[in-house]
């Protein structure tokens, strides 16, 4: 059979803010949270690609409910007497729509209006969700791919094993704080996963990932790499698969899914 060819698609979702109820909480590991959300508003929800992202809108002190805004001709209209909640970007982990169900995973890293909330979600509580508002869907088999990423990687990579096909092969690198993070995934396919442990030493170092990544050696075939991490550290590990690897650019996906010292940062890494 011919292999289709490789190309990005570009898949556009109608934009929609949703208010959702948190119908279960359950540590997947001691750092790692996933919150199931439920709620009327679900219906026709849509995500094409692993990496997805949607915004949560949290609500401020004293609320219940956080402010969800509206769609508007430039993007999302707040209510003008209220202050804008805090919002943060997350992967959508799972999508049930029989079951009406949507899962989102917070590291519990302790900073931040959206680990804070989540350290502290029960059932019953309101969370706002918008979009995603596109997928970036990969098209045609590769012989390989190569999943790399920090704890805020990891529920893009848990989704990207799970809908792989039995005949994928794949390489997982991952940086987590210590071995009680390590976590089984689900999936068809042919996986090796390597664990990087921080041990103590703080997130967002470069050092720990690159290294691991520059010690593959590259397998037989075509592969294509897909990594996100704290900005730098995506960025610096992008560079090791070009000059290592000697990927083709377009078949590198980096982002800076956080940044340090700043917040509410996602960044991408091409040229």
């Amino acid at each position: 059979m011919e292999k289709t060819e490789r190309a990005v698609r570009r898949v556009r979702h109608e934009l929609k803010f949703r208010l959702l109820r948190v119908r279960a909480v359950r540590k997947v590991t001691p750092r790692l949270l996933r919150v199931t959300l439920e709620g009327g508003d679900l219906a026709g929800f849509s995500s094409a690609a692993h990496d997805d992202h949607v915004k949560l809108f949290f609500p401020a002190p004293g609320q219940e409910r956080p402010v969800v805004p509206t769609p508007g001709p430039n993007g999302m209209v707040f209510p003008e007497d209220q202050p804008r909640p805090p919002a943060r970007d997350y992967t959508p982990r799972r999508y049930d729509a029989e079951a009406g169900e949507l899962d989102i995973e917070f590291a519990l890293h302790g900073d931040g209006p959206a680990a804070e909330w989540a350290a502290r979600a029960e059932a019953g509580q309101y969370l706002g969700v918008g979009g995603p508002r596109g997928s970036f869907v990969m098209e045609g088999d590769f012989d390989g791919y190569l999943l790399v990423g920090d704890e805020t990687a990891l529920p893009a990579i848990a989704r990207r094993l799970e809908e792989l096909p039995a005949s994928a092969r794949a390489v997982v690198v991952a940086e987590v704080a210590d071995a009680a993070e390590e976590q089984s995934f689900d999936t068809r396919a042919d996986v090796e996963v390597r664990w990087v442990h921080r041990d103590g030493v703080e997130p967002g170092r470069p050092e720990l990932l690159a290294q691991a990544v520059a010690e593959l050696g590259k397998p037989q075939g075509d592969w294509y790499a897909w990594v996100a991490a704290e900005s730098g550290v995506a960025k610096r590990v992008r560079q090791v698969l070009v000059e290592n690897w000697q990927l083709p650019k377009e078949w590198i996906k980096a982002a800076g899914y956080w940044k340090l010292g700043a917040a509410a940062t996602h960044d991408k890494h091409e040229d």
